[in-house]
């Protein structure tokens, strides 16, 4: 009996090491290195014919260095173009801070991201993690995309209705989104008949949009908490980072708003995913 119940004892151990390991593996090679794809429909409310179905792509959070390397990107790159997006958006942390970008990596992500191929344009904020890569601002304009840190700009399609998309940069600046945002909103206010038909917001770190005084956005894109990395059934994200402890990632409804946290593509601090695949999120404007 006692050596049946040690070899039981045994087992069991073989078995939770032999769990532990699979787990592990899964979460730094196999979890890390997929991509999903994310649809929702929005509907909106006297949309334009000419904007029925207008299509969004947003990634966020390569964080370019840790796991996701040159092949993912490359991936990243394949899986937007399938969609056939009107307009792609990057929602911050393209570099991670504790990779040392040298000027062939920069060259190399900028031509990668150059292929990505969307009509109405393609638009870009920063994330903490970029904060301090000078490479950054380069990378975005020689790829294609339009730095819209603090700014704004008019999207039009087949008409004179247009889709108003503003960008906050990153709160690692310590500035507030109010300053961010003031020259968008004074231009917002300005108008009193014919003005964007919806007005989209991109933002890094989603939780200081409560700090907003005026919210004229009707939709809030935001990346930076990377859901957590881990997920446990029950409990939702694990490491809840500063900038995303409310919203960490999926559907929020707030007032006149709709919110939209993704969990991102890369990892930060360490190389592990668990219940949480890296996404990119497509948004499709309806009636």
């Amino acid at each position: 009996m006692k050596k049946e119940k040690k070899h039981l004892g045994f087992k069991i151990i073989f078995f939770l090491l032999l769990l532990i390991v699979a787990v592990y593996f899964y979460g730094t090679n196999i979890s890390t290195s997929m991509i999903k794809a994310n649809e929702y429909k929005i509907k909106v409310n006297d949309l334009p014919d000419n904007f029925e179905g207008f299509k969004i792509v947003q990634f966020s959070d390569v964080l370019y260095g840790t796991n996701f390397g040159e092949e993912n990107l490359k991936k990243l790159v394949d899986k937007i173009n399938e969609t056939n997006p009107d307009i792609v958006v990057f929602t911050g942390d393209l570099i991670n801070k504790n990779n040392k970008m040298t000027t062939e990596q920069a060259d190399t992500i900028s031509e990668i991201l150059s292929e990505i191929e969307a009509d109405g344009g393609k638009y870009a904020i920063n994330g903490d993690n970029d904060y301090n890569f000078d490479e950054w601002q380069n990378i975005i304009k020689n790829s294609g995309f339009t730095n819209l840190n603090n700014t704004y700009d008019t999207i039009y399609k087949d008409g004179y209705n247009y889709l108003l998309i503003a960008g906050a940069s990153t709160f690692a600046d310590k500035e507030s989104i109010n300053d961010k945002l003031n020259d968008t909103i004074e231009y917002i206010n300005t108008l009193e008949t014919g003005g964007p038909v919806y007005k989209i917001l991109l933002m890094h770190e989603p939780d200081y949009i409560n700090d907003l005084n005026t919210n004229p956005f009707d939709l809030i894109l935001a990346g930076h908490s990377l859901g957590g990395q881990i997920k446990l059934p029950g409990i939702g994200a694990v490491d809840r980072k500063e900038g995303a402890t409310k919203y960490t990632d999926g559907y929020y409804k707030l007032e006149n708003s709709e919110l939209y946290v993704t969990s991102g593509l890369g990892n930060e601090n360490y190389k592990f995913r668990l219940f949480n695949t890296p996404e990119i999120n497509i948004y499709r404007l309806v009636k």
